[in-house]
């Protein structure tokens, strides 16, 4: 799958694994993500990925409504759970608690198989503060990545197993995933 810039151009880059189409189009220097599709291709990634003791955890907000649906669409058993960064975040003084959710993890950690999934990928930050709070609760056997974006900028070295697209943004731009009242989602390009 290629990249794509926030002015259409392709940067001819590889995902990690998976993802089909980049299911982006670019018009008049915008960038326009067509969610629903993405959500279409981390579902056949994530199908992938996924063993008979798989356990899905969402990083909240956007990455537990996706594992959330997903859950539900992979018909898979048990609930899924949900995982807050904000007690691991290197930038914590600065930003304290956010309103984003606390971490509810209903299965035991200890030896899981887990798939964490994430609406955007930038720094690895966000990543690497989860996998701190995930060892708070046990020592999973593995931890797998799936996000429906990857828009590059690693400043860790993190790499999602799957991810559906990869986007590359300016510094000063954040994609932002929303979900209406029928469970459906779409990405908004948003000022930093």
């Amino acid at each position: 799958m290629s990249t794509l810039s926030d002015d259409g151009s392709s940067q001819g880059a590889k995902a990690p694994s998976g993802g089909g189409a980049a299911y982006a189009v670019a018009s008049v220097g915008a960038l326009f993500l067509d969610a629903e599709a993405l959500y279409r291709e981390l579902f056949r990634g994530v199908q992938g990925l996924c063993t008979p003791q798989t356990c899905l955890v969402g990083v909240t907000s956007g990455g537990a409504w996706l594992a959330e649906r997903l859950q539900r669409d992979l018909k898979l058993p048990g609930e899924h759970g949900t995982i807050s960064s904000a007690m691991h975040r290197d930038d914590f003084a600065q930003r304290g608690l956010s309103g984003g959710g606390q971490t509810v993890l209903p299965f035991d950690v200890n030896e899981a198989q887990i798939i964490v999934l994430d609406d955007v990928l930038y720094t690895g930050r966000t990543i690497r503060a989860v996998i701190n709070e995930l060892f708070d609760y046990g020592r999973p056997a593995d931890i797998k990545l799936a996000v429906l974006v990857d828009r590059g900028g690693r400043e860790l070295p993190i790499q999602a197993d799957f991810a559906a697209a990869r986007v590359a943004l300016a510094a000063d731009q954040s994609l932002a995933l929303a979900r209406d009242k029928s469970d459906r989602f779409s990405f908004q390009v948003e000022a930093a």
